[in-house]
């Protein structure tokens, strides 16, 4: 019988959408980059995030969002626009946020250590095998790819 099972993440690799068990916390804490697609489906797709200061301000129109912290501190903020996050809260280890499909959000590290998470987007948001080594990486490949889908 065949396993796809892994302790803990090689950098680059996307096992979506192979049958796919992990230890999602060892995975989650191991992970150094921002950014990490462990799995891409047809209709979700979970990544690892590394977070030093904040994710940056953002909003996906069309997907649901799920995140689980496994290591540090953040304050959350959410709401319908960008200039009313009226939506705050601080959050730690073992903590779930939901994030509606329009919804405004930043997560903003409190601590002195970087913030582990995991998130699970549906539908899947980044392109299959994304990685991001940094926040600033992360926007200039979005900005890219905002420039390709307006061209």
């Amino acid at each position: 019988m065949k396993s796809n099972r892994q302790d803990g993440p090689r950098c680059g690799s996307d096992y979506g959408p192979e049958p796919f068990v992990v230890d999602i916390e060892s995975a989650t804490r191991q992970n150094k980059a921002f950014r990490t697609a462990l799995w891409t489906g047809c209709y979700l797709q979970l990544t690892l995030m590394c977070i030093k200061d904040e994710i940056g301000l953002e909003m996906h129109g069309d997907t649901d969002q799920f995140l689980r912290i496994e290591e540090g501190s953040a304050l959350v903020m959410m709401g319908k626009s960008r200039d009313n996050l009226n939506f705050q809260t601080k959050v730690g280890k073992d903590c779930a946020i939901f994030i509606p499909a329009g919804t405004w959000h930043n997560i903003v590290n409190c601590g002195r250590k970087p913030v582990k998470l995991y998130s699970i987007y549906a539908p899947p948001h980044h392109p299959r095998g994304t990685v991001h080594r940094t926040r600033e990486e992360a926007e200039r490949e979005e900005h890219r790819e905002e420039a390709v889908k307006k061209a």
